[in-house]
């Protein structure tokens, strides 16, 4: 283990996931530092006072590896080194003295389920089918009639199998067809992914995100996927339009292998007391594979939740059924959950929903049992950035175009000064993504000057959290709604709170809670009980209070 006392280690207790907030960062969209109109990490560095401002725990930067950049970053041709868009290997590493200077852990996005086809070992893979490193991606035969060898579909689309005319065999690509699948049936496979892992724990990290995780190991037998009846279909891995959504994906992913890796990889994270928070992509036994990847101390520590994700605003009953989902399907699980991320539409668009429920919605984020990921320019209340097909990059969105447009419109690069170049991003005259003309009504220098802005009520929802123990790491119990309110307690030691929310546009008044209960989070817009006994809530509020 590396020395935890030196300026590159921060000496962390081996819990310090548990409720952490977590601040993700599109590299390529957060700040240009040279000039190119691409994000980089000295950019990244330059701005961590701003994040720390925030009151986060930990950031997440997606992906800034080498690569040939067919799906931005997530096709890795080197491991271990940054691609020079984004800086080199000691801009990294001021990156992490900085972010640990400021009291910030850093997790980065470990894309380990698939390589860049010009990944040297996909290169030698394809090269003969006695290469020593021949078995390192899934390779199989035609079918006698020269199709491909099951039905697997990729999430971008078609086939999930692409032919080579070196090898005259397919290889499996779950994503991009430039994007080839490691193969996890094969042991010196898992332990260069380890060896890995471990050179970036040296380096400081303080974990991974971990891209995919559930896709890991396929069927060795490669059985074809069932077809999905329609009315059991739930597009959240992949949009609807696309067929995709349409099999039962037994095995072509979550595998039961899966978890033999994720206990070598928890081993070797455990001497770094590092964590990782993996994303799960299953539509149909979501909440369960969570259970599964998260309960106990021997795979992940928590797990992306998309439930919260959702095509519309949650209500009340729907997060209580959530909540009674995870309780009953992930017992002793731990989750981290988000409204936004750089592969969805922007929350405050994707929900339609007034600032006053975006408001409420980040406070409820905050008292919910689990972990919270917050999305870079979410804490301004952005919404999703408006494109032209010209000037869409993603190779998803050009695809699928009209019916889906793609992730771009989340991707636009973040606002700093509404008077500076490109609303401080980059002097650059062509940034990859346009900057939303939107958008630079809501700047960070704009919200500062402003004691009424989203970004104050972001800092101060994460700072109640901070201050609530029982926020963080205590239990959650009796969840219930009635009508557009939810409710539920969080208890830790001798603290117990009552959290209640009005998740409609119409007051609400209900029963309180029985006992003596002391207001708080009055800074959050709390109503407090009445002397009436009631809770009366207004539009979109919350009631906070501790038991006396």
């Amino acid at each position: 283990m590396t020395d935890t006392t030196s300026n590159q280690h921060l000496t962390k207790d081996p819990d310090w996931w548990r409720g952490a907030v977590i601040y993700q960062i599109y590299p390529r969209s957060f700040q240009d530092s040279n000039g190119d109109g691409v994000g980089d990490l000295l950019g990244i560095a330059n701005r961590l006072p701003y994040v720390a401002s925030l009151g986060v725990d930990v950031v997440w930067i997606s992906p800034f590896f080498r690569s040939p950049m067919k799906d931005f970053g997530y096709d890795v041709s080197d491991y271990c080194d940054v691609d020079p868009m984004f800086g080199n290997l000691s801009d990294f590493d001021v990156l992490i003295q900085s972010a640990h200077a400021h009291g910030l852990k850093v997790l980065i996005d470990l894309v380990i389920s698939h390589s860049s086809v010009e990944h040297p070992w996909f290169q030698e893979s394809r090269s003969s089918r006695d290469n020593p490193k021949a078995n390192w991606y899934v390779w199989a035969d035609a079918k006698p009639d020269g199709t491909p060898p099951n039905n697997w579909l990729s999430i971008f689309g078609g086939s999930a199998w692409r032919w080579d005319p070196t090898r005259c065999q397919y290889y499996l690509h779950n994503f991009l067809s430039e994007q080839g699948d490691l193969n996890f049936h094969e042991p010196q496979v898992q332990d260069e992914l380890l060896n890995i892992a471990r050179f970036w724990l040296d380096r400081g990290v303080d974990g991974f995100r971990l891209d995919t995780v559930n896709f890991y190991t396929h069927d060795a037998q490669l059985r074809d996927n069932p077809a999905l009846p329609i009315e059991e279909r739930n597009p959240i891995t992949a949009p609807a339009v696309n067929p995709y959504t349409w099999q039962n994906h037994l095995y072509d992913k979550t595998r039961p292998e899966n978890l033999v890796f994720l206990a070598r990889l928890r081993s070797l994270m455990n001497d770094y007391r590092a964590a990782a928070v993996g994303e799960i992509g299953e539509d149909q036994r979501g909440l369960e594979v969570l259970g599964d990847y998260t309960r106990g101390d021997d795979h992940l520590h928590m797990s992306y939740a998309f439930e919260l994700l959702s095509d519309h605003a949650p209500t009340a009953a729907y997060i209580k059924t959530v909540m009674d989902d995870l309780e009953a399907k992930a017992t002793g699980g731990w989750a981290c959950w988000a409204f936004s991320n750089h592969d969805v539409m922007r929350h405050i668009t994707r929900w339609d929903i007034p600032e006053e429920a975006v408001r409420l919605y980040l406070t409820l984020m905050m008292c919910l049992r689990g972990s919270a990921c917050l999305y870079q320019g979410e804490e301004l209340g952005l919404p999703e950035a408006e494109l032209r097909y010209e000037d869409i990059q993603d190779p998803y969105g050009k695809r699928f175009w009209p019916a889906f447009k793609g992730r771009d419109g989340a991707r636009t690069p973040m606002v700093w000064d509404p008077n500076a170049h490109n609303g401080g991003f980059s002097t650059s005259s062509h940034p990859w993504l346009p900057v939303s003309h939107e958008h630079l009504k809501l700047t960070v220098a704009d919200q500062e000057n402003d004691p009424l802005a989203m970004l104050h009520h972001y800092r101060r929802a994460i700072s109640f959290r901070h201050s609530h123990q029982a926020l963080k790491k205590g239990t959650m119990t009796r969840v219930s709604c009635e009508g557009s309110v939810l409710k539920f307690h969080r208890s830790l030691g001798t603290e117990e709170l009552f959290c209640g929310f009005n998740i409609g546009d119409a007051p609400v008044t209900v029963a309180a809670p029985e006992g003596r209960w002391l207001q708080i989070g009055a800074e959050l817009g709390s109503a407090g009980p009445a002397p009436d006994g009631k809770l009366h809530f207004g539009r979109w509020q919350p009631v906070l209070a501790v038991r006396a």
